[in-house]
């Protein structure tokens, strides 16, 4: 019998576990317990998830990975303790800090040729600099900076030893560069005023240590990285995930340095690059716009799929939450070319499921103007199992879309990783995670369709935020 690895999804919402077969990838085991839902966290309470979820699961492995949340911000002093609860990615209170920051260098490019990408206010760096301006206090007892990913690795290790992280989640906190394989003490010194210690960076093989009872650590990684290793993007793979957030990515044996920001230049768990582009409102619009209507998920499908392409001139830009692409990270939600004839229920849902796709089209579109090929998307996350995303997607993203088997990508990719580590060797172990997907190819009406709703949407967008 082949050993179990563990894979671990610390992300926004909760703590997903998985025990998986090492040679085959096959899921034996799984887990689940919930965070609060809050934009700043007490990590303690991610180490509870990890155990809740974890009960049971780690007897008999032989490893395990963590992949977690990007950008988080986790601060600890020199006795190890946790300064201030942990800032998490959608927490946008250091917009202005990031602001800053892209100023004080000169625009977005000499940060995108630094460190990949231009800081917004999910990345690392710029709630750094928020912390330095607002608490000092705090700031004084900072000795380390880790990644949610990090801590809880170290944690696992008992806290022994330096921490450590990777570089495809070290590539999104605005200081380290993946090309250089460096960090830009630099850049973080800018930001917070003086240095303090970060964790090394592993090789994607690398492990971290040893749990005190035995069990092998990988390096872990950040979530994004963690869904392209299960999901084994090849060239011409753009996985688009929909999730809290949205997301965009392929792999790319180049760097993108975009300075506009759209694109952001990571690394991937690999050892090659994560282009990415990232919307914060996704899975959530629906399920927000299902309950102003009074109805379900289901529900809003059925409305959405009643009514025609464009929903009658209806447009929805979701920003929600405010929104990281395009960088508006305190504007709010609009709904444009109201008129008595498309103020139904179906329009709006039709337009929240189309608004919500658009945002994404908008990424995969920034990843084709740098070099990246889209054959096909990968398409994941709760909000991939709606039957109105199924139909729409394919005609707004005007290629074919593959929907893998359902499974917990972030959790099975940490698995796999916690294999190749237990294994060793160039590449990580092949389990085909995608093979027995749903492929849905649009019809030339269908692309008629996506590509006029996808202009409505670019329309909107540069009248309410030119």
């Amino acid at each position: 019998m082949s050993e179990l690895v563990a894979g671990v999804d610390s992300s926004t919402q909760s703590t997903k576990v998985v025990v998986c077969d090492a040679a085959s990838g096959e899921v034996v085991r799984t887990g689940q317990a919930a965070h609060p839902d809050a934009t700043e966290v007490d990590p303690a309470e991610w180490w509870r998830a990890l155990g809740t979820a974890g009960d049971g699961l780690r007897g008999d492995v032989a490893a395990i990975a963590v992949a977690g949340q990007q950008h988080g911000m986790v601060t600890v002093d020199d006795d190890g303790e946790v300064v201030r609860d942990a800032l998490l990615w959608n927490d946008t209170r250091s917009a202005g800090a990031a602001d800053e920051l892209v100023a004080e260098l000169g625009g977005g490019q000499p940060w995108a040729e630094a460190v990949g990408s231009v800081p917004l206010a999910s990345f690392t760096v710029t709630k750094l600099r928020w912390l330095a301006e607002h608490e000092p206090d705090a700031a004084e007892r900072v000795a380390r900076v880790l990644l949610p990913h990090d801590w809880l690795t170290w944690r696992l290790l008992g806290g022994r030893g330096e921490p450590t992280t990777d570089r495809g989640d070290a590539s999104g906190t605005g200081y380290y560069s993946a090309v250089d394989g460096a960090y830009r003490e630099d850049l973080l010194v800018r930001a917070f005023g003086r240095e303090v210690g970060l964790p090394a960076v592993l090789g994607p093989a690398e492990p971290a240590g040893r749990t005190a009872d035995g069990v092998l650590v990988a390096a872990g990684t950040g979530d994004n990285m963690a869904a392209g290793l299960a999901l084994e993007l090849a060239d011409g793979d753009v996985a688009v995930s929909l999730g809290t957030s949205g997301t965009v990515f392929g792999v790319s044996e180049k760097p993108v340095a975009d300075g506009s920001g759209v694109v952001a230049g990571f690394a991937d768990a690999t050892g090659r690059y994560l282009p990415l582009a990232c919307t914060l409102n996704a899975a959530r619009v629906l399920t927000s716009t299902a309950a102003m209507l009074g109805t379900d998920l289901d529900g809003l499908d059925k409305l959405a799929l009643s009514a025609s392409p464009g929903a009658g001139g209806l447009t929805l830009l979701p920003y929600l939450d405010g929104e990281r692409t395009p960088n508006l990270p305190d504007a709010s939600g609009s709904l444009v070319g109201l008129t008595r004839a498309n103020m139904t229920p179906a329009d709006v849902a039709r337009a929240a499921v189309e608004g919500m796709l658009c945002g994404l089209a908008a990424g995969l579109d920034a990843l084709r103007e740098h070099g990246v090929a889209v054959r096909r998307v990968l398409l994941t996350g709760g909000a991939s199992r709606s039957a109105a995303v199924r139909a729409i997607a394919p005609g707004v993203f005007g290629t074919s879309v593959v929907v893998p088997p359902e499974m917990e990508h972030v959790a099975v990719g940490a698995a796999r990783q916690a294999a190749w580590a237990l294994r060793g060797g160039p590449e990580p172990p092949t389990w085909r995670a995608h093979d027995d997907g749903i492929t849905l190819t649009p019809s030339p009406a269908d692309l008629d369709a996506g590509a006029g709703v996808a202009e409505a949407h670019r329309t909107a967008r540069r009248h309410l935020h030119p």
